[in-house]
């Protein structure tokens, strides 16, 4: 498949934040996956470390990041690159919405402060959260 029109996409949700998946094995893709996050105004992150490389492209709003304890208060037009390995927490602390458009490689997974393991469905192709 490899045209996704915007009302193919899947979407997920998790910690308050809706995933609007494009790009996975679910849509035909091998190596990469690509999704937009939509956080509402006010929504604190979960930290997480992350097992894939992410790219991270602020589309709308301000969202703040904190890489490895190092915080970042990105707008819209800047990027964020996470390593494998760095741990990640994204905070929406404005009164407004924002969106963010991730890339990744197919298989990342998310360990979460206490252990657990996420596997994102929009990382993974898996058909829901």
């Amino acid at each position: 498949m490899p045209a996704i029109r915007s009302d193919e996409a899947r979407v997920h949700e998790l910690h308050g934040v809706r995933f609007v998946s494009y790009a996975s094995p679910a849509t035909g893709s091998r190596e990469l996956a690509a999704w937009r996050g939509e956080i509402p105004a006010h929504t604190p992150g979960q930290a997480h470390t992350i097992t894939r490389e992410e790219i991270l492209h602020l589309l709308e709003g301000a969202l703040r990041f904190t890489l490895d304890g190092e915080v970042h208060d990105l707008t819209a037009g800047d990027v964020l690159v996470a390593n494998a390995g760095s741990t990640l927490r994204v905070d929406n602390v404005s009164d407004a919405p924002a969106r963010i458009w991730t890339t990744t490689s197919v298989g990342l997974e998310a360990v979460m402060a206490d252990g657990t393991r996420i596997r994102p469905p929009w990382a993974n192709g898996v058909q829901s959260a």
